[in-house]
């Protein structure tokens, strides 16, 4: 029978097998994965544009992500099952929530690698994100959003009105949250960095949430998508920092992007404005990046969906600047984002915290203006490849 969790160090040493069983199986599966890339021909070949590597590196880091990312749950659902006689305050997980997870996990992998692959249009891979999206709403993630917003205005909303306000939102997170994170897999090392990251960040949140908040399921399920997410991040880092030696490819971004968003959206089972902002916050940075890539485009009336070199990590490397230093300054955004998103939930009050948000927001696009990064850009001798997005 588990004892109820009274401190940080009663945390600690509930969940400390999670991330190191995460982490282990990320670190043994990917040089498996690159091994069998490089056997089937699995490899992401250079050009003279999108893709600057000087030679083919192989694809499929993102299915030891996956497994790494699907053992930390497993265990976890071992670790905290519902025994009969457990008392009412012991910390559980609800299986058929996290089946949920873990089918959504395991079919936005599965549509990622088939974009690695080349089998999916850009409009095949949307719609796969919107069925993954509605996947989660099926198990209960995502179905009552909007109470964050109707409680705070005192508007009751019951039945199919409140699945009718929740499923777009949902869907709207999730296919931002998992093309947030592939446009920002770009550098060798640039994504599992910062998703590593914004994990420490949410698991801030998640644990301040669980030691101060009571004793839900959600409380133990937040904790344990975020050292899973961290686990799995980790694992894959060191063959995936410059020099690459193998690329996560979209079935490992998006599926990172994924337990970011199933993270936000159960943020928002407390119906509270102030862990959503702080949840949001915490990813700002790839927002912040999925934002001025859409901008740029617009200005210079490119296709929104058609891959180019206009991600602000990008803009760093044309003006000389080494991988490294590019993904240390991503690094430190990274922190930045986090700790301002921690912040604003957990130490400022909410009349504090949303201007808080704003003061950031208002900062990230008065940089982004003063560094010239949505500029309007001279015409091409040559036209740009008509490809879409292929982010590592």
């Amino acid at each position: 029978m588990k004892e109820p969790l009274l401190t940080l160090g009663d945390l600690l040493r509930a969940y400390w097998a999670v991330p190191l069983c995460a982490l282990a199986v990320s670190l043994l599966a990917t040089p498996l994965c690159r091994r069998y890339a490089l056997k089937k021909g699995y490899v992401d070949r250079p050009d003279e544009f999108l893709k600057p590597h000087k030679r083919p590196i192989p694809y499929l880091g993102g299915v030891a992500i996956f497994l790494g990312w699907a053992a930390g749950i497993g265990l976890a659902l071992l670790l905290f099952r519902q025994e009969p006689d457990s008392p009412q305050s012991a910390p559980w997980m609800d299986p058929a929530t996290m089946a949920g997870v873990l089918l959504a996990g395991l079919l936005i992998m599965v549509l990622g690698l088939c974009d690695d692959l080349r089998f999916l249009t850009p409009r095949m891979k949307l719609f796969g994100n919107i069925a993954v999206a509605l996947v989660l709403v099926c198990f209960g993630i995502g179905n009552d959003i909007v109470h964050v917003f109707t409680a705070k205005i005192g508007v009751s909303l019951d039945g199919w009105l409140v699945l009718a306000y929740s499923v777009p939102m949902t869907v709207f997170i999730v296919v931002g949250a998992c093309n947030a994170t592939n446009l920002i897999d770009g550098v060798d090392g640039l994504c599992s960095g910062v998703l590593g990251i914004i994990a420490v960040g949410f698991l801030v949140l998640a644990a301040h949430m669980h030691l101060w908040g009571g004793w839900h399921p959600y409380d133990v399920h937040r904790v344990v998508l975020a050292l899973a997410m961290l686990g799995a991040a980790l694992g894959f880092l060191p063959f995936n920092r410059a020099p690459a030696k193998v690329f996560m490819g979209d079935a490992g971004s998006m599926l990172l992007g994924l337990n970011a968003a199933i993270l936000l959206l159960l943020f928002a089972k407390q119906h509270q404005i102030r862990w959503v902002l702080g949840s949001i916050m915490v990813f700002g940075l790839p927002l912040a990046d999925m934002s001025l890539t859409l901008a740029r485009r617009w200005r210079n009336q490119r296709p929104l969906m058609v891959g180019d070199r206009s991600h602000f990590y990008d803009q760093l490397l044309d003006r000389g600047m080494p991988v490294r230093k590019v993904v240390a300054i991503s690094y430190v955004l990274a922190a930045f984002y986090a700790a301002a998103g921690c912040c604003a939930a957990i130490w400022v009050r909410i009349r504090y915290a949303v201007p808080l948000c704003a003061l950031v927001a208002v900062a990230t696009v008065a940089a982004i203006s003063a560094a010239k990064m949505v500029r309007l850009e001279r015409p091409r001798s040559t036209p740009d490849p008509p490809a879409p997005d292929d982010a590592r």
